[in-house]
């Protein structure tokens, strides 16, 4: 709304709404209209709504182990030991040599692994959410500002031919709206035939009042807009 819909007056310092303003086609004349901004675009105002957490996990493991084992034995005496026979003619001698030994061997292995794996997926829902009270009658008042104008400005006066009241003035009353659609009765200027200029009596936020004591042909016309311009008749 700060950067968008407002603007600074460089002149007064103040914060003005911003308008779009466009032509248009209307019962064969060409208009003007004039629309706040902040009226015709949508006003973000973000709320979370929802929140969904999905948590996903899979935990593997697996182990594994081998066992072995293996044994021996072996005799050994450590002596020989001779034996010999005979009978007669024949004789037979024999060696004999013994040993023992033991031996046990184990092997063991074991191998275990575990491995893990999670997901996590997040879910956030928004919305608009409504709108504060107080801006909404901002809008409301704004939406009521939208007027469609001239182009090229409008001026109007009480009566195009006034008459002299017992006092002897004619009270000239002039609308002066620029292109914008806003007043600036200030800058309406009143001339008698002569080419002197009248001064205003008055000047309001809407118009600006001229009190004229003579007959005759006097001219309105606006300082910087040469092309709104208006003749009034004052008679007796």
């Amino acid at each position: 709304m700060q950067e968008v819909g407002l603007t600074v007056n460089p002149q007064t310092n103040q914060k003005e709404a911003v308008n779009v303003s466009f032509q248009f086609m209307q019962d064969g004349r060409m208009v003007q209209l004039n629309v706040p901004l902040l009226t015709i675009v949508p006003i973000p105002y973000i709320a979370i709504q929802n929140v969904d957490i999905n948590f996903k996990a899979n935990i593997s493991a697996s182990s594994s182990s081998v066992q072995e084992s293996s044994s021996s034995q072996s005799i050994d005496a450590g002596a020989d030991i001779k034996a010999k026979a005979g009978w007669g003619p024949f004789s037979v001698e024999a060696n004999m040599k013994a040993n023992y030994s033991s031996k046990k061997d184990s092997k063991a292995t074991q191998d275990s692994r575990y491995s893990v794996e999670y997901t996590m997926d997040v879910a956030v829902k928004a919305g608009q959410d409504s709108m504060p009270a107080g801006l909404a009658k901002v809008l409301e008042l704004l939406g009521s500002a939208m007027d469609v104008s001239n182009p090229k400005g409008t001026l109007e006066v009480n009566a195009h031919k006034l008459t002299l009241d017992p006092n002897g003035n004619a009270i000239l009353i002039v609308t002066y709206k620029n292109c914008n659609g806003l007043f600036e009765s200030e800058k309406v200027k009143v001339t008698d035939g002569n080419g002197n200029s009248c001064n205003a009596t008055e000047t309001n936020a809407e118009s600006a009042v001229f009190e004229l004591k003579a007959i005759g042909d006097y001219t309105v016309e606006v300082t910087d807009n040469a092309d709104k311009k208006l003749n009034v008749k004052v008679e007796q």
